[in-house]
């Protein structure tokens, strides 16, 4: 069994205001996207990688983040779609030798912090179930409102929140994406078609440091993950006194 990650990184980023993708922001001066691809080619248990882009920025992203930073695990960088469904599905399409029982492991170019145990669980999950859903529990009374009025609160302990990575076998999840795209349908995320075309999937326990960096504001908490990793690095190397 091979384990293949797909990462889709096509998004224009425009609630980050930055003037160009999110992706290619400097975290700690190096690109949120290589941070998150390192992850994965830091993780033995991937082959390969599957990298989803708008066209124009293939070149810029494989000179810049894939070659500059020695990604070797990245086999082919992908030309994105208009949603990221559509990205995900080109990615999917240009795997070449999978084989069904294959594990997919989805996830997104700006979650860099994504653990090495989640990875590893998703993907023994995915290989036993129809699917892998990486999520935490909701820490807040959510409501459910209808043009500004509340009608419903639902149980908090039923509801998680969803991260990726989302892990499916490739004969799985390939049929549930070319489904959806056959019939127009337009999920919220992979899991969502998995689910709509009646598998069952598994949740997988994240990580509330696993965010997903879409504000300025998450640039910041990012920034401050980092610090405290850097921290818990010179401790465990004997550079510092931690307590």
């Amino acid at each position: 069994m091979k384990v293949i990650a797909v990462v889709p990184a096509a998004g224009m980023g425009k609630r980050m205001g930055a003037g160009f993708n999110k992706q290619y922001l400097q975290l700690s001066g190096k690109p949120i996207l290589a941070h998150t691809l390192t992850a994965m080619q830091n993780a033995r248990i991937i082959d390969t990688i599957y990298l989803v882009i708008p066209a124009e920025e293939i070149s810029y992203c494989r000179e810049q983040v894939v070659e500059r930073y020695a990604l070797d695990k990245v086999r082919e960088i992908v030309p994105g779609g208009a949603e990221r469904q559509h990205s995900v599905l080109n990615g999917l399409r240009a795997i070449s030798g999978a084989a069904d029982d294959d594990v997919i492991l989805i996830h997104d170019g700006v979650r860099p912090f994504v653990p090495l145990r989640v990875i590893e669980e998703a993907v023994s999950v995915a290989a036993k179930h129809d699917g892998a859903l990486v999520a935490v529990p909701a820490k807040d009374t959510i409501k459910v409102v209808v043009k500004g009025v509340v009608r419903e609160t639902p149980p908090r302990e039923t509801l998680w929140l969803a991260q990726t990575p989302q892990a499916f076998r490739y004969r799985i999840i390939r049929a549930a994406h070319e489904t959806a795209a056959a019939e127009g349908f337009l999920g919220t995320d992979d899991a969502s078609l998995v689910e709509r075309a009646g598998g069952a999937v598994h949740v997988v326990l994240g990580d509330y440091r696993n965010i997903k960096i879409t504000t300025p504001e998450d640039m910041r908490l990012a920034e401050a993950f980092l610090d405290e990793l850097r921290v818990q690095h010179e401790c465990a190397g004997g550079a510092g006194i931690c307590e």
